[in-house]
This record gives structure tokens, C-alpha cells and sequence, in this order.
């Protein structure tokens, strides 16, 4: 029964990490030549907390529970995104050191 759950959860994390957008995005973000657009990618943030917010006001004044769900998503995605720009600067300022590095060692 674990050999089971476990196989799925494999294979519902790769399907998340090839097929969801926000995961490709991240994905792109995380190479040498995306680090760059970690920091304005954290901006993408503020339209999933806006959807969030209305969402959750959506369900305040009767709204279907089901969308609590998408509340869920949508405060997932932000956290990723906000998460994102503080590590893609730390891992570009790395990657630049390292270049400068082997840059002032080849001469």
C-alpha cells in the first residue's frame, strides 16, 4: 500500500512539474540564464494574492466551498513566487562570484 502511494506521488509531481505553468516558470527561473528574473517574478505574487483575497470574499458572502480550494492554489503559487526572489538573488550573486572567481584564476 506504501510502494503504492509512494509511486503516485512520483508521478503526480512529475506530471505537476512538466505540465503546470507556474511550475514550468519557476523551473526556467532556476537556470544560469533565468537567476535574473527571480526578483521581478516575486511580483507576480500580488495578482495571486488579489485572486485569493476575492475568492475568499466570494466565499464570505455565500460562495460555493469549493473555492476554497482555488483560495489554496492561488496562496500556494504566491508563497512560491515571493520565495523565489530572495534565492534566485542569492544563487545569481554565487554564480557570479564563481565566474569572476575562475575569471581572475584563468589569467
Amino acid at each position: 500500500m506504501i510502494r503504492l502511494l509512494w509511486n503516485a506521488s512520483i508521478h503526480a509531481r512529475g506530471f505537476l512539474r512538466r505540465y503546470m505553468p507556474t511550475n514550468i516558470l519557476l523551473d526556467a527561473i532556476r537556470t544560469r540564464r533565468g537567476l535574473k528574473w527571480g526578483v521581478p517574478a516575486t511580483l507576480l505574487a500580488a495578482p495571486y494574492l488579489l485572486l485569493a483575497s476575492i475568492c475568499t470574499n466570494f466565499i464570505a458572502d455565500g460562495g460555493p466551498g469549493w473555492l476554497n480550494l482555488l483560495v489554496l492554489l492561488f496562496t500556494w503559487n504566491a508563497l512560491k513566487f515571493i520565495v523565489v526572489g530572495p534565492v534566485s538573488l542569492a544563487l545569481l550573486i554565487r554564480a557570479r562570484h564563481r565566474v569572476a572567481a575562475a575569471t581572475r584564476a584563468g589569467h
